[in-house]
């Protein structure tokens, strides 16, 4: 896909959500089931995923961690917005890689000391990027990459979150 292709997929979206803010905001939804043991199924676009206990935490590595699937969530999300704005910017990016490392103290999660934060302490995205572009271009590249990535937003900025509980 190139630059005009983009614009032209996109621009109806824009036109339209200019139009009628009300289509814009859309609900997302994600649907995990109990599983058998400490584990929780969650039913992704590419299959079954069965997530479980981190090793750290008891867990024998052969479930999906809940942690690494936010940070590869985050990877995901970074990736394609990139190769987005860079497709609108006819930046060529011959090769790239992201990753993304967190930092977590278990002993917060594992209710061992309450000083220490039950959740991610630090997490870095990390881009390795193989194109002709100037440094420059590519600095506003990741500055853009950064504003307009739903889950790095998410995580930068605290958000409402609620709970809801049906008991049958």
């Amino acid at each position: 896909m190139n630059s005009k292709d983009l614009r032209a997929l996109q621009q109806p979206l824009k036109e339209d959500y200019k139009t009628n803010p009300e289509k814009a905001e859309i609900t997302l939804h994600a649907e995990g089931a109990l599983g058998e043991g400490i584990s929780c199924k969650v039913d992704t676009f590419a299959g079954m995923a069965e997530a479980g206990l981190h090793p750290a935490t008891g867990g024998d590595g052969s479930q999906a961690c809940s942690g690494d699937m936010l940070l590869e969530a985050l990877v995901a999300c970074a990736g394609v917005t990139l190769k987005s704005v860079a497709t609108a910017w006819d930046i060529t990016l011959d090769k790239g890689t992201i990753r993304a490392e967190g930092v977590l103290d278990f002993k917060g999660t594992l209710g061992i000391s309450r000083e220490a934060p039950v959740g991610f302490e630090s997490i870095t995205l990390f881009f390795d990027l193989e194109s002709d572009a100037k440094p420059k271009k590519l600095e506003k590249l990741i500055e853009v990459t950064e504003r307009y990535c739903v889950v790095f937003q998410t995580l930068k900025n605290s958000l409402e979150l609620h709970t809801e509980v049906s008991l049958h």
